[in-house]
């Protein structure tokens, strides 16, 4: 489901109204009580995201300005680094679509279509602390113009979470794929990742099918094009979605890696990523570091 701000604002609002209402229940549970703060979360998340676009300033509340670190290497830290990034994009330019909202514990990670200085797709990972967004981190590329080979963008497929109970298998699943996989190179558990060749791939280079992906590395392979992983900073999932953050490098690029998985039944079934080649740190303008 595609999140604009009325959309957000509207739910943030029910969710606020519904959080005071349980308060003053003795009879509600702690699980209903994590459920509308989630929920909650997660629309000031998109309402955050979608103040890029319209420039309402109201948003801003979510943020502890006291205690805001950005790991956005080219923006600076705090609200002042957000507000100079904001002030430099030319009016009218800024378009924000949300397309999946999802939170693990103080974490709200966002998949978003962007046009920010371009148009570029990006993952957004913001930790709340207290009731208030503490940290962000990001990581951006650049929109294709046109399809992947089996006719997929970046962003389209499945957006709703299913599975809450299965949420650590899922988690544990993939971060193992990861390390086999992509960290550890260990090819001989490839298949068993996967069910037959039911997968579906948003990469813009790389087809559907786990025969595709197979072909895509062989391809790069033959290019001299190598990808690396060198290290797992983070794995987060809701349900059957499952986002990993990981380092390591891209055509000798330092780069920063991050995937979304879709599960089913115990299987990858579907991917999305994005690749963003990490700045230089003569070039970094806040010290946070980009994880």
């Amino acid at each position: 489901m595609t999140i604009d701000q009325s959309r957000s604002m509207q739910v943030g609002t029910v969710a606020l109204i519904a959080c005071l209402l349980v308060a003053c229940s003795t009879g509600t549970t702690h699980t209903h009580k994590e459920t509308i703060v989630s929920t909650n979360q997660k629309a000031q998340v998109a309402a955050l995201l979608k103040s890029i676009e319209t420039g309402d300033t109201a948003p801003v509340a979510y943020i502890n300005p006291e205690k805001y670190i950005q790991h956005n290497l080219a923006v600076g830290d705090g609200l002042a680094g957000f507000g100079t990034v904001l002030q430099a994009l030319p009016k009218g330019s800024a378009k924000v679509r949300t397309v999946r909202v999802f939170q693990d514990g103080n974490f709200v990670f966002a998949h978003t279509d962007y046009n920010f200085f371009g148009p570029k797709i990006g993952f957004d990972i913001f930790r709340f602390e207290d009731g208030t967004i503490v940290e962000h981190w990001d990581n951006l590329q650049d929109a294709p113009t046109t399809p992947n080979p089996s006719g997929h963008s970046m962003i389209d497929g499945q957006t709703s979470a299913i599975d809450l109970d299965k949420t650590v298998a899922n988690k544990t699943l993939v971060r193992a794929f990861v390390d086999d996989i992509l960290v550890n190179g260990r090819m001989d558990k490839l298949a068993g990742y996967f069910d037959g060749d039911k997968y579906i791939q948003h990469n813009p280079q790389i087809p559907d099918g786990f025969s595709g992906l197979g072909s895509a590395l062989q391809a790069m392979a033959k290019q001299g094009i190598t990808m690396k992983y060198d290290r797992v900073h983070r794995v987060l999932g809701e349900g059957n979605f499952v986002l990993v953050s990981s380092e390591g490098s891209f055509a000798s690029r330092h780069t920063s890696f991050y995937d979304l998985f879709r599960v089913e039944n115990g299987k990858i079934a579907e991917h999305w990523d994005t690749i963003e080649t990490i700045l230089p740190r003569t070039e970094w303008k806040n010290t946070n570091g980009k994880f």
